[in-house]
């Protein structure tokens, strides 16, 4: 049970951690897109720089214009051109909201914090390049759109580690709310029939029945009281292994609760099918707890005053079948798996424990599985057992 808590702890630390790995994993994939998407337009600019560059040897700045208007303008940044001295001369795909000189101002400062201006050279055979203007630009808008669209995703894992961590406690607080409660109605239930058969003997005496004829019948219900003590004594500790046969067991249950089948409500015929002389290594007390679970579950669900369960096994070198059928109201086969879930119950006065109780004996203590292996509406279930011959 420590060790469980202990894995409870570790899932919250690895939903932060994988929170903080897919953080730090979007932002330094998006900073490499953007790093990428920023060199391809410096080599842009660069050209225009270039072709700009060339054109001044025209005399006339219709060359200029033109380059500007036609080349320059297609591109989906914002480009502003200036003079030696930084002052603003054309410009493209600038916000709406900058209108003036001075905000253009502004915003070449701003263009220039991210991307360092591409000076536009004049080369002159007859003496050194001369620097006659700027080219400054800014970041597209699809770099703009990674920015933001970066901003969504982590927004988006926080509110995955807000729900996982919030979520996860509400189930598990949920759960555990559950499984205490079922704990307490899976020991009444346990307590409840010999309890009751005690109380049915007491008033027989009181009657002048004869001892001796009810003495024995005394000393079953008083065994099966410790036996419930065991049954829950061993949970959440290591079970004991030992060499039993499985067959007896069975039929000590089967007998017991033959004779006390009318306290559940009902005339349930018990078949035994098992073969005498079957042992297995196993934790006895956990096996008969499993197999009667799955008796009293198949008693449950006989809706008719008459009905019956067939206990069949069948075993080879590895492991032991055991196939428990009812004729009862059967289980839809959306629910086959959820049986088995703590707190899960098709019955009105359930509480989801008693199935879950057998699938943790058989497959986390005895490493085997329990599963329904065939159940029809108002015909019946049969659940079958696999326990490995150790």
């Amino acid at each position: 049970m420590i060790a469980n808590y202990r894995h409870i702890g570790n899932i919250k630390g690895g939903i932060f951690l994988i929170g903080v790995f897919l953080t730090i994993g979007i932002f330094s994939y998006t900073n490499y897109l953007s790093r990428a998407l920023r060199e391809d337009n410096r080599a842009v600019v660069k050209i225009y720089a270039e072709i700009i560059a060339n054109a001044v040897n025209d005399e006339s700045e219709s060359s200029i214009n033109f380059i500007f208007d036609n080349v320059i303008k297609k591109v989906k940044f914002p480009i502003i051109q200036t003079d030696k001295d930084k002052n603003p001369q054309m410009w493209t795909n600038l916000p709406k909201n900058v209108r003036s000189s001075t905000q253009r101002s502004e915003m070449i400062k701003s263009m220039d914090e991210i991307n360092e201006p591409i000076p536009l050279i004049y080369n002159s055979q007859n003496s050194e390049p001369v620097v006659f203007g700027f080219l400054h630009y800014g970041d597209s808008f699809l770099i703009q759109k990674i920015k933001i669209w970066t901003y969504i995703e982590i927004f988006s894992i926080a509110i995955f580690v807000f729900v996982g961590f919030f979520g996860f406690s509400f189930i598990r607080n949920n759960e555990k709310q559950h499984i205490w409660i079922g704990l307490s109605r899976e020991t009444a239930h346990q307590l409840g029939t010999p309890v009751s058969a005690l109380m049915g003997w007491l008033d027989y005496l009181k009657s002048g029945e004869d001892i001796d004829k009810i003495l024995p019948e005394l000393e079953s219900d008083i065994d099966r009281l410790q036996q419930v003590s065991r049954r829950f004594s061993k949970m959440g500790s290591d079970p004991e292994m030992e060499t039993f046969d499985l067959s007896k067991r069975v039929k000590i249950t089967l007998a017991y609760l033959q004779k006390r089948i009318p306290s559940f409500g009902g005339n349930v015929n018990l078949i035994n099918n098992i073969n005498d002389g079957v042992h297995i290594i196993a934790n006895g007390t956990l096996i008969s707890w499993a197999i009667e679970n799955l008796i009293r579950n198949g008693i449950d669900s006989i809706d008719n005053s008459s009905g019956k369960i067939i206990i069949d096994m069948e075993q080879d070198s590895l492991q032991i079948k055991i196939r428990i059928s009812d004729d009862g109201c059967g289980i839809p086969k959306k629910d086959w798996k959820n049986i088995f879930r703590p707190g899960f119950s098709t019955k009105k006065s359930g509480w989801g424990l008693g199935l879950s109780l057998c699938q943790r004996i058989i497959n986390e203590v005895h490493g085997g599985k329990v599963y329904v292996l065939e159940s029809k509406i108002n015909i019946g279930t049969v659940i079958e057992l696999i326990i490995p011959k150790k």
